[in-house]
């Protein structure tokens, strides 16, 4: 019985040296891992600064393309509309003219009717007051 005994304590040694080897070699493979990822998680670090700038590059380029294309959409629509207004103040103001035309006319006659004299006439009536006048001062001046 004495044989069992033993050959259990050694079977119990060399399983709890398996176990230790497992643990070293675990132990050793989380430094190397953390080795590596101080060295190589620097270097990814780097690589992935690189890669937000080139986006971020890419961005603003793209946000100013739009943004120039929005500005030249607004000066054409600008231009278009300024064009549109002069053409049709230029219609109103010819029409403006025209009603204030056909209104001087109508109250030229309104008044003409009610035999008031007009501008035109009020003023051939002073060029021939001083026709007259002229005239009548050379009369008087003769011997």
């Amino acid at each position: 019985m004495a044989k069992v005994n033993v050959k259990k304590k050694d079977d119990a040694q060399s399983t709890l040296g398996e176990v230790r080897g497992y643990a070293r070699k675990i132990w050793l493979a989380g430094i190397g891992a953390y080795a590596r990822v101080g060295h190589e998680g620097s270097e990814y670090f780097q690589e992935l600064v690189k890669a937000g700038e080139g986006v971020e590059k890419r961005g603003k380029k793209r946000i100013e393309q739009d943004l120039d294309a929005a500005n030249n959409q607004i000066e054409e629509a600008t231009e278009e509309v300024t064009q549109e207004v002069s053409r049709v103040r230029g219609k109103v103001e010819v029409q403006l003219d025209k009603i204030e035309k056909a209104f001087d006319a109508r109250v030229g006659r309104a008044l003409n009717r009610l035999g008031i004299p007009s501008k035109h006439d009020v003023e051939a009536l002073s060029i021939k007051l001083e026709q007259l006048h002229e005239l009548l001062e050379r009369v008087a001046h003769k011997p």
